[in-house]
């Protein structure tokens, strides 16, 4: 990556995997903690794709996903189970040789003792040849990086704990600032001003997102931006949009 990476929109990409995600059975969390944290580092998450156990599917969603943005992260399917693919995948995307990593193995060596050295655990020691581990401080069996590719596990404690630990590795560029503007006045009322204020300043982010509280209809205006000083502009000048629409609006500050 430049030098000039922190004058630039460093972008990242998330694909969940699993079965039991699209069933409904499982219920994502690593998109928002993701998305949140990588915000802090001044990444920017553009798309998330949810691919079955399929590896035709996770191998499209990497080999896009890495040619278009400046990080990937993979999250699921690397625990020892025979729908564990994650990691086979990720060797079929980048063309490499996939085996036993002995870093891995040994760390699963250190970790168990003989009698639970079972073959279905040692799945979680293969790897592509090359990768470079993800500590695992929770349960041991890391993740692994191949160049712009990070792949975690589906688990949101442990995948955190080790976010925690490569988040050293990612280079960010300026964080994105937002702020939301809570009002009783429904989209309906305030949309077409609101677009007019998004032609005005095409630097920010403007969104509309509709509630419905005590029965009655209501919108979080949501403002993002680079600089923190447009985002009071705009901010201020949502407000008073909403205000001559009859609202009463509340900022709030969310970063």
């Amino acid at each position: 990556m430049s030098d000039n990476t922190s004058q630039k929109t460093v972008t990242a990409a998330l694909v969940i995997i699993g079965n039991e995600i699209l069933s409904g059975r499982t219920k994502d969390a690593n998109l928002g903690y993701l998305g949140d944290e990588l915000n802090k580092l001044g990444i920017r998450m553009m798309e998330c794709r949810v691919v079955a156990d399929i590896p035709s599917a996770i191998i499209s969603a990497v080999n896009d996903m890495r040619a278009t943005y400046d990080y990937v992260f993979t999250t699921g399917g690397i625990g020892p189970t025979h729908d564990d693919i994650t990691s086979e995948c990720i060797a079929q995307a980048f063309d490499l040789p996939f085996g036993a990593n002995p870093e891995a193995v040994a760390i699963l060596d250190d970790y168990y003792s003989p009698e639970d050295r079972t073959e279905a655990r040692y799945r979680m020691a293969k790897t592509p040849e090359g990768a470079i581990l993800i500590e695992n401080p929770v349960s041991k069996a890391p993740g692994f990086q191949v160049e712009n590719v990070f792949v975690l596990p589906g688990v949101p404690k442990i995948m955190q704990a080790m976010f925690g630990g490569l988040r050293h590795r990612l280079i960010g560029g300026q964080p994105m600032v937002s702020r939301t503007v809570t009002s009783q006045v429904p989209e309906g009322k305030a949309g077409a001003g609101l677009g007019e204020l998004q032609e005005r300043y095409p630097d920010t982010e403007i969104g509309s997102y509709p509630f419905f509280r005590d029965g009655k209809p209501g919108a979080n205006v949501v403002v993002r931006a680079q600089d923190a000083a447009l985002v009071d502009i705009v901010v201020d000048e949502v407000a008073k949009l909403l205000v001559s629409l009859g609202g009463e609006p509340l900022i709030e500050i969310n970063s």
